[in-house]
C-alpha cells in the first residue's frame, strides 16, 4: 500500500481537481476540461479550446453533444473558458480577453502534455468572432480556426493568422448573419484570411454532408501562408451535427467519420 501511495505521488500532476463541472480557476478568469476517452495519461494531446456563446458557460461545452461528443471520441483536449459576465468583449485588439485566452493555454499545457503542433481554436456565435479575434491577436501557434456562425469585420487588421482557417455559416442565419450576403459574394465571410494570408482564386463549390438531412457547400483556398476553407449551409443559426468533428478529423489526417 505505501509503494502505491508513493507512485501516486509521483505522477505528473494533471487536472485530475478541475475537470468536467468543476472549473479550474485562474486569477484571470476560469475554464473546463473534458478529456478523451481511453486517454492513457501521457500521450500528447491535441487541443481544441472553444469559446461559448452568449450567455453560456463552459459546464454547457464540455457536455455538448456536437462539440464533447466530438472530441472526446478523436484523442482532443477539449478546454472552455468562461466568459466574463457570460460573454466576450471580441470588440477590438486591447480587449483582456486575448490575455485570458493565453492564460488558459499555457494553464492547460502545465497540467497536460499538449501536442504543441495541433492546437485548434474554435467557437460559436459570439464565441466565433471571439475565436476570430483570438487568433488575429495572437493566434501564431494556431494550428487551426474552427469558426461556426460569427465572424469579425472583413475590414479588421490582425496581427497573426493561424496555419488554417474553417468557418462555417447558415445562409438563413438571423442572429449573426451571413456576412455579405446582399452583396451575392458568398465567398465575403473569410475575405479578411484570404486577403491576409495570399490566398488563390479558390476551388469551385462541391457539396458534402457529415449527417443525411444537412448539406453543405464547401470553398477552398490554397495560399501562400495556409489554407482557408469555408462551408455554407442553407439553415440558420446553429452548430451543424458532425461539422467539429468532420474538421478534426481531417485536420488529423484521419478518414472523416460520424459522429
Amino acid at each position: 500500500m505505501r509503494i502505491v501511495m508513493v507512485l501516486l505521488l509521483l505522477l505528473p500532476l494533471r487536472a485530475f481537481a478541475c475537470t468536467g463541472q468543476t472549473a479550474c480557476s485562474l486569477p484571470e478568469g476560469s475554464y473546463h476540461v473534458r478529456e478523451p476517452d481511453g486517454w492513457d495519461g501521457v500521450t500528447p494531446l491535441p487541443v481544441l479550446l472553444h469559446f461559448h456563446g452568449w450567455q453560456r458557460q463552459g459546464t454547457l461545452i464540455v457536455n455538448h453533444a456536437r462539440i464533447a461528443g466530438h472530441t472526446r471520441r478523436r484523442g482532443v483536449l477539449l478546454i472552455a473558458p468562461n466568459g466574463p459576465g457570460r460573454s466576450w468583449d471580441w470588440w477590438n485588439r486591447e480587449t483582456d480577453n486575448i490575455a485570458f485566452a493565453r492564460a488558459v493555454l499555457d494553464d492547460v499545457a502545465a497540467r497536460y502534455p499538449v501536442d504543441q503542433d495541433r492546437i485548434y481554436v474554435s467557437g460559436y456565435s459570439w464565441g466565433g468572432a471571439m475565436a476570430w479575434r483570438f487568433v488575429c491577436a495572437d493566434g501564431a501557434d494556431v494550428a487551426a480556426l474552427l469558426a461556426i456562425s460569427g465572424t469579425l469585420d472583413q475590414d479588421k487588421e490582425c496581427d497573426t493568422h493561424p496555419r488554417e482557417v474553417r468557418h462555417v455559416h447558415g445562409l438563413s442565419d438571423t442572429v449573426m448573419a451571413y456576412p455579405g450576403r446582399g452583396s451575392g459574394d458568398l465567398a465575403y465571410p473569410v475575405s479578411l484570411w484570404r486577403e491576409l494570408m495570399g490566398c488563390d482564386e479558390g476551388s469551385q463549390p462541391k457539396p458534402w454532408q457529415a449527417v443525411s438531412w444537412l448539406s453543405f457547400e464547401r470553398t477552398s483556398w490554397d495560399c501562400d501562408r495556409g489554407r482557408v476553407v469555408l462551408d455554407r449551409h442553407p439553415g440558420g443559426h446553429f452548430i451543424p451535427h458532425g461539422w467539429i468533428g468532420w474538421q478534426l478529423d481531417q485536420l488529423m489526417g484521419r478518414v472523416p467519420t460520424y459522429p
